[in-house]
């Protein structure tokens, strides 16, 4: 894929989503010494960035595949954005979740006229049986990541805030990573020297790993925060090459930063984010020599976090 499957991709679901703010935070500019932009998609249809790629997919099935209806394996966040694209263009649609799935994620999916199934105790587990499940009923499987046109779709927030400012580096969330490919494909097209930088939390660090290892590995997922971003990559995932070709870096950060991330961003700039949304606030917190004078864009890229969870945070 290349920079023109990205601006076809904006083309196509411009009609559909909002195109977020890119704000200026003095606030963390003083607290980290640097040039801090949040790219707020918390703010999206569907309070994360995932409604991108997924309509990007869904907009472009065929008759046939319509007819058939899709499935997806989803954390929370795509699910829904799967849920609203069913919606809108009158599909039928089964979402997978792992039983570990917010509450507040749950709902919502549960708000759209598609059928939710929570299916296995970690997003792996789910994911697998998705795949099987649309398989084995001839519809077709949307892949939260590994999909060239759902990867296009995500791409497109990078297009928004490269219009808007010059940044050093931007800072993504990485769970299977399809929104970090699509952002490094259409960054490095525009301008190679921004560094792409990912985020992943200690807790789950499987693309950290295996970009270390040159191959995909299996590991032990730890509860996490930022489940948004928490699990594994399927085998094969065309963002594994992608990551390798297109990321500079990615960045682990401690579970409680990230708690402190979500409520520094609640208490000095009144924005909720889920805990992979917060991550790359966690990154800078934890390393402000390397972003220390440096324009950095800040993905925060959900604000889907249960309202008892959110509240012990900026409570404690």
């Amino acid at each position: 894929m290349d920079i023109n499957d990205i601006k076809k991709a904006h083309q196509i679901i411009q009609p559909h989503i909002k195109k977020t703010p890119l704000k200026h935070s003095n606030f963390f500019n003083q607290l980290c010494e640097c040039n801090i932009f949040l790219k707020l998609e918390n703010q999206q249809i569907t309070n994360s960035f995932k409604i991108r790629g997924a309509l990007n997919k869904m907009l472009q099935l065929s008759k046939e595949e319509k007819d058939k209806g899709v499935v997806t394996a989803s954390a929370g966040n795509h699910g829904q954005a799967v849920g609203v694209g069913a919606e809108k263009l009158n599909l039928l649609a089964k979402i997978f979740v792992p039983k570990s799935t917010p509450q507040k994620k749950i709902e919502k999916i549960r708000i759209c006229d598609a059928e939710l199934l929570i299916r296995g105790n970690n997003f792996k587990e789910t994911e697998n049986k998705a795949i099987s499940y649309a398989k084995k009923n001839n519809m077709t499987y949307i892949s939260p990541y590994n999909d060239k046109l759902v990867i296009a779709g995500q791409g497109t927030l990078a297009l928004e805030i490269l219009h808007l400012s010059k940044v050093d580096n931007i800072l993504v969330p990485v769970g299977g990573g399809g929104l970090i490919s699509g952002i490094g494909v259409a960054v490095k097209s525009k301008n190679s020297k921004v560094k792409v930088i990912g985020v992943q939390s200690e807790a789950s660090p499987v693309m950290y790993e295996s970009l270390k290892a040159g191959k995909i590995v299996n590991l032990l997922i730890k509860d996490s925060i930022a489940d948004g971003i928490s699990g594994g990559v399927e085998r094969g995932s065309i963002t594994f090459k992608l990551c390798q070709q297109y990321v500079d870096q990615i960045i682990l950060v401690k579970e409680e930063t990230i708690k402190k991330a979500i409520k520094l961003l609640w208490e000095n700039e009144k924005e909720i984010s889920e805990g992979a949304g917060a991550v790359g606030i966690a990154a800078i917190l934890e390393n402000k020599k390397q972003f220390r004078n440096k324009e950095t864009a800040v993905i925060i890229s959900g604000g889907n976090i249960d309202d008892a969870l959110f509240q012990n945070i900026i409570q404690n």
